[in-house]
Formats: structure tokens, sequence, C-alpha cells
């Protein structure tokens, strides 16, 4: 069954897109896989010629990763469930009660901070938990799905604070969880890198991982090979909603001070991310680094934009537009790769028995080609493309 899984829908056969037999050749195959970390250096290095004494400085990378360690966090909450095909909206609208939560229940309740963590996580959890039974239990389209519960964790928290700013004294240990610094850089740029690399880990070494992206892939394939999809469907929500807990801590914690008003501006900005991270590094395949290219692209573009003195609807135009580029060159990217594997597919047949051609090729070839083609891909984003 691994054997069958890792050829057909996670690691799809490089010789299927021909031989790279010029410099160019290899040019053109490098732009779609690491083209975004080209784009995101070059930025850098641009935002640093015309800023010299603002942008490539270390206070501005500080500001940068403890700004955007959340909206990383986040994203890679959103990762996830889009590995299999699914989309969590949930990941804004739930940090909004989370982090009110967390200073609400040690400043109104005198719950120890430690607890209050632990609290916030297992309600982040079990609306993981309500999310993976509307999509896979109920069968509700996993975008209307998590509007809904979305929607009313918002109103949850509307309530829970009154509509009025949570404050209150917090223990030195709580705020340390954001306030700390190591290596001289934010602690919470730490955070996120040792989420980055277990998420790698698991998505790309273990079978769960394997599993993931195989439901992603084709779901009824995912069953037929004996992988329980509504068990790792639920898992993935589950996963997505304890990160989006833990990101809800998170900006607590730096924050210091809880309001309705503040969370819903992460949203977007999350979403792109996990969405440009499917275009870069494995094009076509939503994965973790690809994610973090997407976050960082985002970081730096909107960091130099500001201090060129941008208005201050500069950040959600960036962040809209962004989303539609990526979008539509992950789906460019992809109707282009399933066409080249058809086309060689079809090569290879015909070269194996020259006496054939495609007008003469029986029915159920055509379909067997076709049906190899499709997976082939990766990843196949039905949901998050609707």
């Amino acid at each position: 069954m691994s054997s069958s899984i890792k050829s057909t829908a996670l690691e799809p056969d490089k010789s299927l897109d021909g031989e790279a037999l010029t410099l160019m050749q290899r040019f053109g195959r490098a732009i779609p896989v690491y083209g975004l970390v080209m784009l995101t250096v070059a930025l850098a290095l641009l935002f640093s010629l015309l800023l010299p004494d603002t942008f490539p400085t270390l206070f501005n990378l500080r500001a940068i990763l403890s700004d955007k360690s959340v909206i990383a966090l986040l994203a890679l909450a959103a990762t996830i469930p889009m590995i299999t095909g699914k989309i969590d909206l949930t990941v804004g609208y739930g940090i909004v009660l989370w982090h009110i939560l967390a200073i609400s229940l040690q400043t109104r309740l005198g719950v120890p901070w430690p607890l209050a963590v632990l609290i916030v996580l297992a309600c982040a959890a079990l609306f993981g938990v309500l999310n993976g039974l509307l999509v896979e239990l109920v069968q509700i389209d996993s975008f209307i799905a998590t509007l809904g519960t979305g929607t009313v964790i918002y109103a949850l928290a509307m309530w829970h604070s009154g509509g009025r700013q949570v404050v209150g004294d917090l223990p030195d240990g709580f705020v340390g969880i954001a306030g700390g610094t190591l290596l001289g850089l934010p602690i919470a740029a730490f955070y996120v890198l040792i989420v980055s690399v277990t998420l790698w880990l698991v998505t790309e070494f273990t079978p769960l991982g394997r599993a993931l992206y195989v439901i992603g892939a084709n779901p009824k394939a995912a069953q037929l090979n004996g992988i329980s999809v509504r068990k790792h469907v639920m898992g993935a929500f589950v996963a997505s909603g304890l990160l989006s807990g833990f990101a809800g801590v998170l900006l607590a914690s730096r924050l210091q001070i809880g309001q309705a008003s503040v969370g819903l501006e992460f949203l977007l900005p999350a979403l792109v991310g996990a969405f440009l991270g499917s275009t870069t590094i494995r094009p076509g395949r939503v994965n973790v680094w690809g994610t973090l290219v997407g976050v960082a692209i985002l970081a730096i573009g909107i960091s130099g934009i500001q201090q060129f003195g941008g208005a201050f609807y500069v950040e959600p135009l960036f962040n809209g537009l962004t989303l539609l580029v990526s979008i539509g060159i992950a789906g460019y990217a992809q109707q282009r790769r399933n066409l080249s594997i058809k086309r060689r597919i079809a090569e290879r047949q015909l070269a194996s028995d020259p006496q054939e051609t495609p007008s003469t090729l029986p029915l159920n070839s055509l379909t067997s080609l076709a049906s190899l083609a499709s997976l082939a891909s990766i990843t196949k984003p039905t949901e998050t493309s609707r």
C-alpha cells in the first residue's frame, strides 16, 4: 500500500516532466519552484538599497519577526487542513476569542496562567473537533462550516468581553511567553521555527503526513487504500485549532490586553501565506516551507511599503491582490503540469506500441491516461478554489 501511495499521490515521477537539456530549460524549471524565494530575496535587497537607514537594520528585523509571528502560526494552522483539501476559516475568527479568554481567565477569575493557557488550548481543540464533525459527519462544505463556527466564535468573544477591552495585571511568566528574547531575536520567531520543523517532519517523513497528502489528492483512492479519511481530516482540524489557540495565547502575551476588534485582520494574511505556499518549493502542493516563504514576502513587502510612507489601506490592498495572484499562479501552474504529464504519458504509450495512434487507442486506454495524470498531481484543492 505504501509504495502505491508514494508513486501515485505523494511523489510524482519527475521523469514525466521530461529532461531539461539546456541551461535555459533548467532555469525555466527552477522558476516555478524557487521563483517566490528569489522574489522575496529581491524585494529585501531592493528595499535595503532604497531605505538603507531603516530597512536593513536589526531593529526592523526584530519588528518584523515579532509582528508577523502570530500570522505565521495562523498560516501554518491553515496549512494543515489545506493539505487534506479543506479550508479552516476559524484560524482568524478563533484568535479573537482565544486571546481574550487567555487574559480574562487570569484577571477576572484568578486562574493561574499555566492553567489558563491549557484551558484556551483545550477550547481551541474542541472547536477543531466541531469543525471536523461538521465537515466529515454532517458533510457540510468546509468553507461554509468553518465560516459558521468562526462567526459563532466571534459572537462568543463579543459576549464574553461585553464589547469592551479586557485589561488587568498579568503575571511575569505569562508576559514572558512573547516578551522574551533568544540570541537577540524575539522568542516568538523560535516558536514559529519549532512548529515549522515539527510540521515538516510529520508531513514529509511519516505515514501520517503521506496519508494527509493522499486524502488531499484523492479521498476515494485514500479510502480504497485503507486510510481513514474521516479520522485524518478531523485530526487536521484539531491540530489547526490547537495551533490557532497557541497563536491566541502568544497574541495575548504580546498585547497584554484583550479586545474583540483585534484578530480578524490576521485571517486574510494567514490564508494568503498558505495559498502562496502552494506555489513555491513544491508547486501545486501545500507545504510548510512554502507557507513560510509566503508569509515572508508579505512581511517584507508591507514593511517596505509602509516605510516609504504608504497609506493605511496599503496593507489590506497588498494582501488581497497577492491572494488573487497566488491562486491564479497556482491554478495555471497546475494546469500546465497536468497537460505536460498527459502528453508525456501518451508519448510513452505510443513509444511502447508504435502501431497505435491517439485516434486508435481504445476508450479505456484514454481514460487510464487521464486517471494516471490526475493521480500524478499531489494536491487537488477542490474546496479552496470554490
